[in-house]
C-alpha cells in the first residue's frame, strides 16, 4: 500500500528539507507501505521551490509543483491531491509542527473504525494568541452550523483519507476550494486521533487576520446557502420588531396626544436597520460575485512547472 504525503509549501525554505527527510527516514523503516511525497510551492517569495528541486534530485519519490502566483493553502492542497497516487493520502504542514510519525495511528483508526477520513485533534497546541484561539473556535462553530459538521468531530490540515475521498475532492474545480467542506460533503465517516502539535521549526504562521477572514467567508459561502436563509430570518425578525414598535407608539399617541416622538430613537432605528440591510446586500453580493468569477472560469491555480515523479500527469 502506498501513502501519499501531500504538503502545501509557503515560506518554508528553512524547514521543508527537515520535514521531508523525517518522512523519508520514517518510511524507510516500513515494510508494509511505500511512500510518495507531493510538494506544492504556493507562489512563495523565498527559495522554497529551489529547495523542492534539491529534494526531487535527492529522492526519487517526490513530485514538485510550482504555482505561478500565490493561491492559498487550500488550492495548494487541491493540487497536491490531484498529483497523488497512493491508496492513502496524508496531508501535513511544511513547518515541522505536524507529528507525522502518528500517521500509522491514523491508518489503524481508519481500519478499526471504518473511517474514510481521520483528522488530527490537537490536545496541546502550545502558546497561541487570543485572536487565533477565537478564530479557531469561530471556524469550528461555523462548520457546525453552516456545513453541518458533527460536534464531536474536529477537522484540521493534518488529515489522512482514503483514495476515493481524494478522487472525489479532486473533481472540484471551482476557484474557491475549502478542504473541510469537501471532506464533509464526501463522507460522514470522519474520526479523530488525539495528537500533540510540535513547535514550529522556524518562521511564523502565514495566516493573518485578512487570510483567516477570507478563509472563513470562503467556507461559509462556498458549500452552504444557510447564510442567505439566516439573512431572510433576520429580515423577518426586524420587520416583526418594527411592527410591534409601531403598534406601541400608536397606542402611546392615542393614550397621550401630547407625547412627542424623539428623533434619537428614529435615527438609531434607521442606522440599525440600514446597517443590517447593507450587510445582507453584501452577503448576496458575495454569492453573486462568486457566480460571476466561476462563469469567467477563473482557475483554481496556475502551474508554472511540475517536476519529479508524477510530472508527466495532468498534461
Amino acid at each position: 500500500m502506498m501513502i501519499s504525503f501531500i504538503i502545501p509549501c509557503y515560506r518554508s525554505e528553512k524547514t521543508l528539507g527537515n520535514v521531508v527527510d523525517n518522512i523519508e527516514e520514517m518510511m524507510s523503516k516500513q515494510t508494509e507501505y511505500d511512500a510518495e511525497i507531493v510538494l506544492v510551492n504556493d507562489g512563495s517569495p523565498d527559495n522554497t521551490f529551489s529547495v523542492i528541486r534539491e529534494l526531487v534530485d535527492k529522492y526519487d519519490n517526490i513530485t514538485g509543483v510550482d504555482f505561478a502566483k500565490n493561491r492559498g493553502q487550500q488550492s495548494a492542497i487541491m493540487a497536491a491531491i490531484k498529483y497523488s497516487r497512493g491508496e492513502i493520502i496524508a496531508c501535513c504542514d511544511d513547518d515541522g509542527q505536524t507529528p507525522i510519525e502518528t500517521v500509522f495511528d491514523f491508518i489503524d483508526s481508519m481500519d478499526e473504525n471504518g473511517y474514510d477520513v481521520v483528522c488530527a485533534n490537537y490536545v496541546n497546541r502550545g502558546k497561541r494568541s487570543l485572536f487565533r484561539r477565537f478564530g479557531s473556535w469561530l471556524n469550528d462553530q461555523m462548520s457546525i452550523y453552516f456545513l453541518e459538521k458533527p460536534k464531536d468531530v474536529n477537522t484540521s490540515v493534518y488529515f489522512v483519507a482514503r483514495r476515493f475521498v481524494a478522487e472525489e475532492m479532486a473533481k472540484y474545480d471551482n476557484p474557491y476550494p475549502y478542504i473541510t467542506g469537501l471532506l464533509l460533503r464526501t463522507t460522514d465517516k470522519i474520526g479523530n486521533v488525539d495528537v500533540e502539535q510540535k513547535n514550529r521549526m522556524a518562521g511564523e504562521s502565514g495566516y493573518n487576520f485578512k487570510r483567516l477572514f477570507s478563509l472563513w467567508i470562503n467556507g461559509v459561502t462556498t458549500f452552504s446557502i444557510k447564510p442567505l436563509r439566516l439573512a431572510n430570518f433576520v429580515g423577518m425578525g426586524l420587520a416583526l420588531i418594527g411592527f410591534i414598535i409601531i403598534v406601541i407608539l400608536v397606542i402611546q399617541k392615542i393614550a397621550n396626544p401630547h407625547v412627542s416622538m424623539g428623533w434619537t430613537s428614529i435615527i438609531a432605528t434607521n442606522l440599525l436597520v440600514g446597517g443590517i440591510i447593507m450587510m445582507i446586500l453584501g452577503l448576496i453580493g458575495e454569492y453573486i460575485g462568486r457566480i460571476y468569477v466561476c462563469l469567467n472560469k477563473m482557475p483554481q491555480y496556475v502551474e508554472r512547472t511540475v517536476i519529479g515523479r508524477n510530472s508527466g500527469d495532468h498534461k
